[in-house]
């Protein structure tokens, strides 16, 4: 079975900081990949290189058998990207926003609509199609956010923390809606910080910590370091530990210098 995406010895450097350090693993075709680790752990740098946003510094990756920095353009044609920012415009409809999409994919007019009115219904958006986005919900332009890159049909989807912001029904929703695209045959790497999700959605799991992958196997591979009965949740911290990791980002610029003026600091 051919790799849907197959990272080998892959490395990103920011000057003397290694944020993804020589990791290696593949992505069968039709899988469901959780992709999991702590805040800074390496995981949207790794998803950026292979979404070709970004260029690894040292080894090489696949995605679709395309080359990330040598046919990108391939690439992009094969992949679909949601990510916890909304990429959607509020002063147009639904049907508007993924006609906007849809072309910009050059998906043919004769498709086009049919494609939209199918992926509208998927989250139960159709009955809203000719309403502003603005008047939506949070839970609705994530519904929207979570299709726009879906219009196109694509084979392999990236999907970064798709039920961040959600309320529990919305989740449940997205969770199985994810779990169709799956079924139709899309091959799906999923970050993100809901155990739960991951567990129910996931046939492999991969844990990245400090840029190095630190497990890659199954769930139940993964329960058996810790116990028969332990959740992914439980697992997840015995790997990484309970320490909690997140800091302000670092700035090339340092803080303005305070200024005097009448005896008094500004």
């Amino acid at each position: 079975m051919m790799s849907a995406v197959q990272a080998e010895e892959l490395t990103k450097k920011f000057g003397d900081f290694t944020a993804v350090d020589h990791i290696s693993f593949s992505v069968k075709e039709g899988e469901v990949f959780g992709f999991l680790g702590p805040n800074g752990a390496g995981k949207t740098t790794t998803i950026n290189m292979l979404c070709t946003l970004m260029h690894p510094t040292e080894g090489k990756a696949t995605v679709g058998g395309f080359d990330v920095v040598k046919e990108a353009d391939e690439v992009r044609k094969k992949i679909g990207v949601v990510t916890e920012k909304l990429i959607v415009y509020d002063r147009l409809t639904p049907i508007e926003n993924l006609k906007m999409f849809g072309r910009l994919y050059d998906v043919p007019s004769s498709e086009l609509n049919g494609r939209i009115e199918e992926l509208l219904k998927l989250v139960d958006l159709w009955e809203w199609r000719d309403s502003l986005v603005s008047n939506f919900s949070s839970g609705m332009r994530q519904r929207l956010n979570l299709i726009r890159p879906l219009i196109h049909n694509p084979e392999i989807i990236f999907l970064d923390e798709p039920t961040v912001g959600l309320d529990p029904a919305t989740t449940v929703n997205v969770r199985e809606m994810i779990a169709e695209l799956n079924k139709s045959g899309s091959s799906i790497i999923l970050t993100t910080h809901q155990m739960e999700v991951a567990e129910k959605l996931s046939h492999r799991i991969c844990i990245i910590d400090q840029g190095k992958i630190i497990a890659l196997e199954t769930l139940e591979d993964l329960k058996a370091k810790v116990g028969p009965e332990a959740t992914l949740e439980e697992v997840f911290i015995k790997l990484t530990g309970s320490k909690m990791r997140d800091a302000p980002k670092k700035s090339r610029f340092l803080a303005p210098q305070r200024r005097r003026f009448g005896g008094r600091h500004f």
